[in-house]
């Protein structure tokens, strides 16, 4: 008899999509984003997604079992909701769904008190000079090799660069800018805690999808005059912006 556990659980930092429902009565809401999926199908079709419902706060939950099971039938796979009030969180547990933080990741206070944080969760003790905490530095991630499809490299606490060529298929993400240093023929995501001045650098834009700050690109709505050239990703009014860098 083996003391060894079947399975393993172990902490991921997948780039999950949000889906921010603003106008759920909109007469075309389901129609708009089936399109959308159909669009970038590689990266939207049976993908996981979270449902953002902070601009309905305050309002009475929808028919979370209905609106979920229209969501499904567009080929996306709702798994929980984020910035909700507990009527909301309540409503979203009812039906299956997981109750997120903004970051994506479970809300902390639905861990049973009882159990202490596992070390990961543990923040650091930031350092001090004369009684006043000093800033940590960021810790950037450097890929000197090529990214391959299928392949994830993030860099949870500052910028991802990239020496080498990012893959149709891989994703790199970062919480602060993105830059590859060669073709980026996969799925950047920058700014992905929310940092809105996050950007995405990259020598030739060719990518299925750019992200920043949740807002996103797929290679069909990249405008012409960028494919293939040295180009600048960057939020701007509530839309991605892409400068051809020369």
């Amino acid at each position: 008899m083996t003391d060894l556990k079947p399975y393993q659980i172990r902490g991921t930092m997948q780039a999950l999509p949000a889906l921010r429902i603003e106008r759920p009565d909109e007469p075309d809401f389901f129609s708009q984003l089936r399109d959308e999926v159909l669009r970038a199908p590689g990266f939207f079709k049976n993908a996981p997604i979270i449902l953002d419902v902070q601009a309905l706060a305050g309002t009475s939950p929808l028919d979370l079992r209905k609106f979920v099971a229209r969501v499904r039938a567009c080929e996306l796979q709702p798994i929980g909701v984020t910035n909700g009030d507990e009527v909301w969180n309540d409503a979203a547990r009812s039906v299956g769904l997981s109750v997120l933080a903004s970051g994506g990741q479970p809300k902390a206070t639905e861990a049973p008190a009882s159990e202490p944080p596992t070390v990961a969760e543990r923040p650091e003790a930031s350092p001090e000079v004369n009684g006043a905490a000093v800033p940590t530095a960021p810790s950037n991630v450097l890929v000197e090799h090529a990214v391959r499809g299928g392949q994830q490299y993030c860099a949870r606490q500052g910028d991802l660069i990239c020496l080498a060529a990012v893959s149709n298929g891989a994703d790199v993400v970062a919480s602060g800018n993105v830059h590859i240093y060669a073709p980026l023929r996969g799925r950047a995501f920058a700014g992905f805690e929310g940092d809105r001045g996050a950007m995405i650098f990259c020598d030739r834009l060719e990518a299925e999808l750019v992200s920043i700050a949740g807002y996103h690109l797929v290679s069909d709505e990249l405008p012409s005059a960028a494919i293939g050239k040295r180009a600048r990703v960057r939020l701007a009014d509530d839309g991605l912006i892409v400068d051809v860098m020369t």
